[in-house]
């Protein structure tokens, strides 16, 4: 079957970043038949477009901003004829044939392979590896050494470079492209729109419960995280509690563990925080504190919100 891509990239003040990524995509040997550009800068991104005539794109606004908004937004206006609809972080760039060998491999897919993921090239070496993936930890069902997990506890296992093709439990939305179908029934949960930490694995493991997922080794790309658009460290402390615990309430795993994940990532920070004099992570410890506060006090809604009109 003949795929039609639509690629999705949601920006918000990086316009290097931005150029970057596009001329990633301008190299490619087969590359999207389309891309959309969701725009909540400040200063708008539009002129960025059009350094490169050789690319389909269209331009749309979206404010106040919100990855999981804009990435709505934008699958609502893919063309018609797209038979798959990706996403692309603005600060990622693609290897020159990693969307001629993503579509080979979509090629013979299963009907039951609702979407892949590129392969990160540069992807930081782990840390705490021990506690991470010592045994124990895995019997307790906080984490799991398997790439592309997800445990009782809610949290996921990074997946990081991968030497052959995987199936997984979810796939971040940093470069990923899923079946148009998968949105007939499906967006992006907009309780993550303040800061949308979290709202890949949401995604993509309410659709590993119903299909498969996959990482596709030879189609690869790199991630630059760009420090622009961040929130601070205190505010992240918040947000790593709040959605966690959003995500383990909505999919009925276990709050139990999902609390015991919580208290040792608190420790850990308060540990490292002091023993390297690190303020952003003792501020993330404090952020960590006063989200459990708030949560002992009014727990959250899990109901799913739809996309704003």
């Amino acid at each position: 079957m003949l795929q039609r891509v639509s690629l999705i990239v949601a920006t918000k003040d990086r316009p290097n970043d931005l150029r970057r990524l596009l001329e990633s995509l301008r190299r490619q040997t087969v590359g999207p038949d389309e891309i959309l550009v969701v725009d909540a800068s400040h200063q708008p991104v539009e002129p960025i477009l059009a350094e490169f005539p050789e690319l389909k794109m269209r331009y749309l606004r979206r404010w106040p901003p919100s990855a999981a908004a804009q990435r709505n937004i934008g699958i609502q206006a893919c063309d018609a004829a797209a038979t798959l609809i990706g996403f692309a972080d603005d600060d990622t760039t693609f290897e020159s044939q990693a969307f001629e060998n993503m579509l080979a491999f979509w090629s013979d897919a299963a009907p039951d392979l609702l979407g892949a993921a590129f392969n990160i090239r540069n992807y930081p070496p782990r840390r705490n590896g021990f506690l991470k993936y010592s045994s124990l930890t895995e019997r307790l069902g906080l984490y799991s050494p398997r790439p592309g997990s997800v445990s009782p506890s809610g949290w996921q296992t990074i997946i990081g470079e991968l030497p052959e093709t995987q199936f997984v439990d979810w796939v971040p939305s940093t470069a990923v492209l899923f079946r148009r179908e998968v949105f007939d029934h499906n967006v992006f949960d907009e309780f993550f729109d303040d800061y949308s930490y979290l709202e890949d694995l949401d995604f993509g493991y309410t659709l590993s419960r119903v299909g498969r997922l996959a990482v596709v080794a030879n189609a690869g790309f790199s991630h630059f995280p760009s420090t622009s658009g961040r929130v601070s460290a205190r505010a992240f402390g918040r947000y790593e509690v709040r959605n966690r615990l959003y995500f383990v309430r909505k999919h009925c795993l276990s709050i139990s563990r999902c609390y015991l994940g919580l208290t040792i990532r608190l420790a850990m920070s308060i540990g490292s925080g002091l023993a390297s004099l690190n303020a952003g992570l003792l501020l993330r410890a404090l952020g960590n504190i006063e989200e459990l506060m708030r949560q002992s006090v009014t727990p959250l809604t899990t109901t799913p919100l739809m996309p704003k009109r």
